[in-house]
C-alpha cells in the first residue's frame, strides 16, 4: 500500500460502556446493520495492523471532555506517533469550567479537534446558529483549535433538523477565524454543504461514516473541480472499517491529487498543521 491515509474518526471508546443505550443499538441493527462486536473492547495491535494494512500513517480517536476514554487516551500515551484525540462532550450549557477544562486538555495532549453532535445533546433543541455555542467558537478560534460539527440526518432515532448545514451558514459569517468542518457528510442536504464550502475558507467537510461508494456524484464533481482541498476521510471505525472503506475510495473516478488530497493531505493541512499556518 503505497498510498498514505489519515483516518479523521475512530471510535475505540464504545468497549468502555458496559450497556450501550438503546438508540445505539438501534444505529448498529437498523442503520448499518453492524456486528454484534460493534462495541467490544478495542485492542491496540489489531487496529494498528488494520492501519498497517490500509496505509493508515494516523488515526484520530474520539474522547469526551466529562467522561474521558481511558482507552483512547492509553493508545495516544502508548503510540503518539499514530493517535491524536478529538474533545467532545463539552457541557455547553454550563460552557466556563467546559471550556477551561478544553484548554488544559489541549495543553497537554495532542488533541487535533474539538467535535460537537447538534442532534446528541441538549434533546436536539439547538442549531449550530445558536448562541449557546459561541463560547465554544471562541474558545477554539482562540486555541487555533479546528472544530467539528455534525451535520446531515443522524443515524440513531433522534431529531435531525438541527444538523441541516444551513445553520453553520451564520456561523461562517460571524467567527470567519474559525476553522470548521462538518462531519458524518450532509445528507440529504449535499447541496447546501457544497455551495457553503464553495463560500467560506476555512470550512470543511468529512465523510465519516459514510462509504466511499455512496457518496453523491455532485460531492465527487465538486471533488474534481473547486473544492479538492475541501472533503476529507474519515471512518467512523468500528462502525466501518478501515479495510471497506479505503479500497472503496481508491475505486472512485478521482484524479491521483485529489484522491491524495482526500485521503491524507488535507487533513494533514487542517488538524496537523501547527497552529497559525492553517486555512486556505
Amino acid at each position: 500500500m503505497s498510498r498514505k491515509v489519515i483516518d479523521c474518526l475512530v471510535n475505540v471508546h464504545f468497549g468502555e460502556t458496559e450497556k450501550q443505550p438503546g438508540w445505539m443499538l438501534a444505529v448498529r441493527d437498523n442503520y448499518f446493520k453492524g456486528a454484534k462486536s460493534m462495541f467490544d473492547a478495542a485492542d491496540m495491535s489489531e487496529l494498528l495492523d488494520e492501519m498497517d494494512e490500509q496505509g493508515v500513517e494516523k488515526a484520530i480517536l474520539m474522547d469526551n471532555l466529562s467522561t474521558p476514554s481511558v482507552t483512547a487516551r492509553k493508545f495516544v500515551e502508548a503510540r503518539p506517533d499514530r493517535f491524536s484525540l478529538a474533545m467532545g462532550g463539552a457541557n455547553l450549557l454550563r460552557p466556563v469550567a467546559a471550556l477551561r477544562e478544553l484548554g488544559a486538555v489541549v495543553a497537554d495532549l495532542p488533541v487535533s479537534y474539538a467535535a460537537v453532535g447538534p442532534s446528541f445533546w441538549g434533546d436536539g433543541q439547538y442549531p449550530p446558529s445558536d448562541a449557546v455555542y459561541y463560547p465554544m467558537y471562541a474558545k477554539c478560534a482562540e486555541l487555533e483549535l479546528p472544530l467539528c460539527v455534525n451535520t446531515g440526518i443522524p443515524g440513531p432515532p433522534i431529531p435531525g433538523e438541527v444538523q441541516n448545514p444551513i445553520h453553520l451558514d451564520r456561523v461562517c459569517v460571524r467567527f470567519p477565524e474559525l476553522k470548521l468542518c462538518m462531519i458524518h457528510g450532509a445528507d440529504p442536504w449535499w447541496d447546501v454543504a457544497i455551495r457553503l464550502l464553495i463560500k467560506y475558507p476555512n470550512l470543511r467537510l468529512m465523510t465519516s461514516a459514510w462509504s466511499p461508494k455512496r457518496l453523491p456524484e455532485s460531492l465527487l464533481h465538486y471533488m474534481r473541480t473547486r473544492g479538492p482541498k475541501k472533503i476529507i476521510f474519515g471512518s467512523d471505525w468500528p462502525v466501518l472499517s478501515q479495510r471497506r472503506l479505503i479500497p472503496e475510495a481508491e475505486a472512485l473516478d478521482l484524479p491521483s491529487d485529489v484522491l491524495d488530497n482526500y485521503l491524507f493531505d488535507n487533513a494533514q493541512d487542517f488538524f496537523f498543521a501547527e497552529r497559525g499556518d492553517a486555512g486556505e
